[in-house]
């Protein structure tokens, strides 16, 4: 039936009197909450089994997408947009006197990433979704995913952050018992001739049970619904003897507890390296399962699935899938290949060779000893087919087994039929310098998706506001095409316009400040501007180099409090991964400089640093809305791609960059005039790196103003930090500074000028934030599940992603 206000609020008064034998008036957030997210699913289950059905009537070929990271965010009102019932069901609980706000913060965060990853990840679903795409997503349920993030004295403070225990846990999950499989791990292999085919004989071997609990994937206005499927580790019930200690039991139930467990020693590898087969082999052998029930032809299995490994941590798909094709299937090994790499598609998302994942040959024989055994054949034959086509050096550069590890970049490279980089740079890097070696050997597998962003989220969703200027001023039919955004370029001098577009800003900014204020104490003025820096905390990202900036003005005005400069607010928002030392260092230096900037009156509240704390999608909602600048300034060369640069732009920041990643389209696309770029190119760093011309020491030695900011880390004048502040002043003199923070200091000061000298301007900054925002719509990431789609896995959309009844509305 079509959903109306009035049989919204009946059916939502119905439920929760099923639920909780409570009306409105008696129940709780929590209460309300469950019993809205339960009419939401109960409305879209329907089109979820629908959408499954036209998958199979079709015979549609359908992309399983591996991540070890989802990161979605809360899917209430996400949902509710989707479904085309966000303001019905607002007015509607307006009209029992309720808030939809406040029902929103009873759900938790899934706790299924940890930053770009993950949310690209989850982007990606909702695109997969809303383009009408036959798509899974396969992951894991993490217990307790990353960390819950806290300071104490300034430093980071790891907690365990129990999601599924709060509130009313996950709503949105189904649990599906009678799809879950076995997963082995450990013990010994050897294998016995049966026939025409080697069969293997498991000694020892753990058994796991691999349970999926299924979340529906809402696509936009197209009722239609697809699958993420995250997986659980449990004992089997004929396997309970073999477990009778609490922690011979938690050994197993551990598997899926943490996302990255410390791999700071043997242990946290093992872990980490036993996840990622657990929901590789859980995922694999759920979809051959699948498959062989239809009774299709093993020879053509890549006409009906595509498997992408998105990064390296999901590369054992390739040896998994080759070991059900041999060991169940007794397909030959030239067939099993040949349908492997076609299926098989790979992503890399890095450069940094500590990023591409290398293991301990006796490690993964260890945990997988089939796997090994499979991924040496694979190995061999490779070598095998370059004999007397290639040198020696160049083998063993690009051979997956080498010195006593495993190469899992390799492996995805070799055992896949598609290698993407993620922004232009980033692609040209993997093919000249990184991946070079591979790129002369298979430059047809080589191409580019640049990342982009669900916009729906990240405008819509987030940022009410500034979508009812737009909506007002272009009309909505960029809700469904977001290039349509463009159409605000007819408005760069139409003075309403942008005023309206700096109003919605500072109605945003005063929101960000009351929640900074609950959250930390420090009253922040929304006529400052916010400088906002969010993202993971990694030294290349150089949170740093935006440290000493800071550290830098503080000084100017403790010499002169009546410095003519606009008042800031920086925000940062990053976590630092547990072993991590010295990215926690910073963020120990960071909070106590903030702690000494916003108690100092002499500088009469000129500038103010807050560091929030759990920096997680819901948190990014609030942030990125409010932003006036966002700082995407890592090492030229060293940023895949970024999407916090792509949300920032859409909601009006104004980019202060250096040309990495993303930032040289978000560039080609704003144009010079309306972005900050400053610092060393690609170029320059590589020349440095060639030459080993650079020096960070002259700069400390030459030039007063670095020497007294670096001086002020480890003289007193930042206070409580005597063993951060000498291991940073260390890192970027005596070592050399690795990311070349020092190098690019002065002209990330000019740049920081050019933005204090226009902000003065607020028209003129006004129509640099609207274009920024009419260009964001050119990163969205419809377009490029659209491309991956058509280029590399081959599948069609069966809705062509056009809306349907009701104005795409789903049914209640």
């Amino acid at each position: 039936m079509e959903i109306t206000k009035k049989n919204f609020v009946e059916a939502f008064q119905k439920r929760l009197e099923q639920k909780y034998a409570l009306d409105v008036n008696d129940a709780t957030n929590n209460e309300l909450y469950d019993a809205l997210s339960s009419v939401i699913k109960s409305a879209y289950t329907s089109m979820w089994r629908k959408t499954w059905k036209d998958y199979l009537q079709t015979d549609q070929k359908q992309v399983y997408y591996f991540s070890i990271e989802f990161l979605p965010g809360r899917l209430l009102k996400s949902n509710l947009l989707n479904m085309g019932w966000l303001d019905i069901v607002n007015d509607g609980l307006n009209e029992l006197g309720l808030n939809l706000d406040d029902i929103v913060q009873a759900e938790s965060d899934m706790a299924l990433g940890n930053g770009g990853l993950g949310r690209l990840a989850s982007c990606f679903m909702d695109s997969l979704a809303s383009e009408g795409f036959p798509g899974n997503g396969n992951g894991i349920r993490y217990k307790y995913g990353l960390f819950k993030q806290c300071f104490v004295n300034g430093y980071q403070v790891e907690l365990p952050n129990e999601w599924l225990k709060t509130g009313v846990g996950n709503t949105w999950e189904i649990r599906r018992d009678s799809k879950a499989v076995m997963v082995k791990m450990g013990g010994h292999v050897h294998l016995e001739q049966k026939g025409d085919y080697l069969e293997p004989v498991y000694d020892d071997a753990t058994i796991i049970r691999a349970v999926p609990y299924d979340v529906g994937m809402v696509g936009y206005e197209n009722q239609h619904v697809n699958t993420l499927r995250l997986w659980d580790a449990e004992i089997p019930e004929n396997e309970e003897i073999k477990y009778p200690t609490i922690e011979a039991r938690r050994n197993i139930e551990d598997l899926t507890s943490v996302l990255y467990p410390d791999d700071s020693n043997e242990d946290g590898k093992r872990l980490r390296l036993q996840q990622e087969y657990f929901f590789v082999s859980a995922g694999v052998q759920s979809i051959m399962r699948h498959y062989l029930k239809y009774k299709k032809s093993l020879n053509v299995i890549s006409d009906y699935i595509a498997i992408h490994i998105n990064d390296t941590h999901p590369a054992m798909c390739i040896a998994e899938f080759m070991r059900i094709l041999l060991d169940e299937c007794h397909l030959s090994w030239e067939d099993a290949w040949r349908q492997t790499v076609k299926v098989m598609s790979y992503t890399n998302h890095t450069i940094l060779s500590e990023a591409l994942e290398k293991w301990d040959v006796q490690m993964l024989n260890s945990v997988q000893p089939r796997i090994l055994q499979i991924i040496a054949e694979i190995d061999n034959r490779y070598v095998a087919s370059l004999a007397g086509k290639a040198d020696g050096d160049f083998i063993e550069r690009t051979r997956i087994i080498a010195g006593h590890q495993v190469h899992m970049a390799h492996l995805a490279i070799i055992g896949s039929h598609s290698t993407n980089g993620v922004a232009k740079l980033h692609t040209e890097l993997l093919k000249t310098d990184v991946l070079k070696d591979f790129y002369t050997l298979y430059p047809e597998r080589f191409n580019n998706k640049t990342n982009g962003i669900a916009e729906r989220r990240w405008l819509q969703l987030a940022n009410p506001a500034l979508t009812k200027v737009i909506d007002e001023t272009i009309g909505t039919k960029w809700h469904t095409d977001v290039k349509l955004l463009h159409e605000l370029m007819e408005y760069t001098n139409d003075k309403s316009v942008i005023q309206k577009i700096g109003a919605a800003k500072h109605e945003n900014k005063k929101i960000l400040a009351d929640l900074i204020k609950v959250k930390t104490g420090i009253e922040v003025s929304p006529e400052a501007i916010f400088d906002v820096q969010i993202k993971r905390l990694h030294a290349y990202k150089r949170q740093l180099l935006n440290l000493l900036r800071i550290v830098k003005i503080y000084l100017d005005l403790k010499e002169n409090p009546d410095l003519s400069i606009v008042p800031r607010v920086f925000i940062f928002g990053a976590k630092a991964a547990p072993s991590y030392h010295y990215a926690k260092s910073i963020i120990k230096c960071i909070n106590e400089v903030a702690n000494l900037i916003n108690n100092d009156v002499d500088i009469q509240n000129k500038l103010k640093v807050v560091f929030l704390e759990n920096y997680g999608v819901t948190l990014a909602e609030k942030i990125i809305p409010a932003a006036d600048v966002s700082e995407q300034i890592s090492t030229a060369s060293k940023e895949a791609s970024g999407t916090s640069n792509m949300k920032l732009m859409l909601d009006g920041a104004i980019t202060v960059a250096t040309l990495d990643g993303a930032n040289i389209e978000i560039k080609d696309r704003v144009g010079n005039e309306n972005i900050f770029i400053f610092g060393l190119t690609k170029d320059e760093v590589y020349k440095y790196y060639e030459n080993h011309s650079y020096h960070s020491s002259d700069y400390y030695n030459n030039n007063p103003v670095i020497h007294r900011v670096l001086d002020a880390f480890v003289d007193g004048t930042i206070p409580n930090i005597q063993a951060e502040g000498h291991e940073i002043f260390d890192s970027l003199t005596y070592l050399n500074d690795d990311y070349f923070v020092l190098c690019d200091f002065e002209d990330y000061l000019r740049a920081q000028s050019e933005i204090d000298e226009i902000y003065r301007d607020q028209s003129r900054w006004n129509k640099m934030s609207l274009i920024n925002t009419a260009n964001g719509g050119f990163f969205s990431s419809d377009d490029t599940i659209r491309s991956y789609a058509s280029d590399i896995w081959q599948i069609k959309s069966i809705t062509k992603a056009k809306r349907v009844d009701n104005n795409g509305k789903y049914p209640l």
